[in-house]
């Protein structure tokens, strides 16, 4: 068998960039997150290194690995696949490639002097720590519009009836003027630090049709709920999502989530995934009690200058007091503060 080799897929290589992208199309372990361009947003809207790993064999890609260096005087030091993302890891075909961005990782993180190599992986692939804390929620989506409307419960269908009849209606954005007040305000309210309108803003940039964003209008026009969505391969990622407090009250997001299966089959879309949530929250009810079915996700984590797997979520105590203090913080306040935390949170 060919040497296999391993290189790396620098920024500003639009070969090499459209050959991962080739590759990350083809194999099955290929993700919306493996793609080449969130090299280019992590390390223009967050600043933090990049090193995307790639095995090549006789030519050929056989491997991708994405990784960004984050330094974090409160969250510490680490090297992940990947921030922002919900799965990543090691996309390869055969074992060889594997094992062998594995330890090119290893040594990687050893050489950068990291606390951690964090691989987010949809199934256990290291012999290391796991925190199986969140998981992924994801349903076929019936090309029938009857039976699309008799996938979700019928509480859920009552709902987007509801919705409808007060007026709300579904309106694409191209932009994420309406769709970022919306989520920074709704992030705000949930005590987390929100994420930078440049960031959304080259999400739309560098991902084009693939990333579109859907809003709800109250009758009177005025957006209450918004949310962005990646697309890939046939599955629509319900991603990023914000709400107002009317929202709550009119069924917005129910008939959100009911627009965004429809406008996704009508794409050629076969499954939706709306996402991960941390087990026992709101959120994880929410997406069950609509008939997502939760999938397990296994982080691993190389550790090699701490003892413990990292916590740095808002489910650990500790974090309370922060989270309670955010949320009775000024909206410009929170916004200016808020991008300047979340970078080294991922």
């Amino acid at each position: 068998m060919p040497a296999l080799k391993i290189h790396r897929l620098e920024p500003g290589d639009l070969t090499g960039a459209c050959r991962w992208d080739a590759f990350v199309q083809d194999c099955p372990e290929g993700t919306f997150f493996h793609r080449a361009a969130w090299l280019l947003v992590i390390g223009k809207v967050f600043n933090h290194p990049t090193h995307y790993l790639y095995a090549e064999r006789d030519g050929a890609m056989v491997g991708v690995l994405p990784l960004a260096q984050v330094r974090s005087r409160l969250f510490g030091h680490s090297l992940v696949s990947l921030p922002f993302a919900t799965v990543a890891g090691i996309a390869a075909t055969d074992e060889e490639a594997r094992l062998a961005l594995q330890n090119e990782a290893a040594s990687l993180a050893r050489t950068l002097g990291v606390d951690h190599l964090e691989m987010r992986n949809a199934t256990v692939q290291q012999p290391w720590p796991t925190q199986d804390l969140y998981v992924d929620f994801r349903m076929p989506i019936p090309s029938v519009l009857d039976e699309r409307m008799l996938a979700i419960p019928q509480k859920r269908r009552n709902m987007v009836r509801k919705a409808i009849k007060l007026g709300l209606r579904a309106v694409p954005d191209d932009k994420v003027a309406r769709f970022f007040p919306v989520f920074a305000r709704n992030a705000r309210d949930h005590g987390t630090p929100t994420l930078s309108r440049d960031y959304f803003e080259a999400l739309v940039a560098h991902f084009g049709r693939d990333c579109r964003i859907l809003s709800i209008d109250n009758a009177q026009g005025h957006c209450i709920s918004s949310i962005m969505c990646f697309f890939h391969r046939g599955v629509v990622m319900a991603y990023y999502a914000g709400e107002t407090p009317e929202a709550r009250g009119t069924a917005a997001n129910d008939l959100k989530y009911w627009e965004v299966m429809r406008f996704a089959q009508a794409a050629g879309c076969t499954e939706f995934d709306i996402g991960r949530s941390k087990q026992g929250t709101g959120s994880y009810e929410f997406k069950r009690l609509w008939g997502f079915k939760p999938h397990q996700l296994h982080y691993q984590y190389l550790l090699l200058r701490r003892s413990t797997v990292p916590q740095n979520n808002p489910t650990n105590p500790k974090y309370r007091l922060l989270i309670a203090t955010w949320q009775r913080l000024p909206m410009p306040l929170a916004n200016w503060m808020g991008p300047r935390i979340v970078r080294s949170l991922g």
